[in-house]
């Protein structure tokens, strides 16, 4: 007979999640994961298996939060071009009790060089938040909020590039100031 966990999944995956986000894959070793998580060794691998695959389910359920933050975070009737400025207003954000910065930056700067399938989730990401850009600028020039004369793929991909810089500075510095001039800077683009 099957042992039912003693645990939820999601509450143990996000404090897994947590630990590889403050201190990276690498440095994270699996006593700390255990330790972390609150459960036996035996029960990690029997539910997440290795390192590795337990990095991915984190990665996958940052993700998941992550969007589900930015749908709430940019719907109607907000403009366009407010969305587009929560969303990099979201990375300013930085709560007590979430490390900064952003999981999938760090997986791109530190593993997707090596890690086929951390590559192909961060492109992934790339992607989608690439798409979700370019929505809101079409949808800001059909509204006539964002010029027309705009490329809006091409600032799509731009935004993304901006945004995901962003996300680097807000691991660099403290001075909220010059992240505000950032991304200030950065959105008068879209004037």
């Amino acid at each position: 007979m099957a042992r039912s966990k003693d645990f939820e999944v999601n509450i143990v995956l996000d404090k897994a999640m947590d630990l590889f986000w403050r201190q990276g894959y690498e440095k994270t070793s699996m006593q700390e994961l255990v330790t972390h998580m609150g459960i036996h060794r035996r029960s990690m691998y029997d539910t997440f298996g290795d390192k590795h695959a337990l990095y991915m389910e984190a990665l996958d359920r940052y993700r998941d939060i992550q969007e589900k933050n930015i749908k709430i975070r940019i719907q109607p009737p907000i403009s366009a071009k407010q969305a587009i400025r929560q969303m990099f207003e979201m990375t300013l954000c930085t709560e007590e009790d979430h490390p900064k910065g952003c999981l999938i930056v760090n997986t791109a700067v530190e593993l997707a060089m090596y890690d086929s399938e951390a590559a192909a989730q961060v492109t992934e990401d790339f992607l989608n938040t690439e798409q979700l850009f370019y929505e809101l600028l079409v949808s800001g020039q059909q509204t006539g909020e964002i010029a027309e004369h705009h490329n809006a793929l091409n600032l799509a991909i731009y935004l993304n590039n901006a945004w995901v810089g962003l996300r680097v500075m807000v691991k660099a510095t403290e001075d909220i100031e010059k992240l505000i001039s950032i991304m200030d800077t950065t959105l008068a683009v879209l004037h």
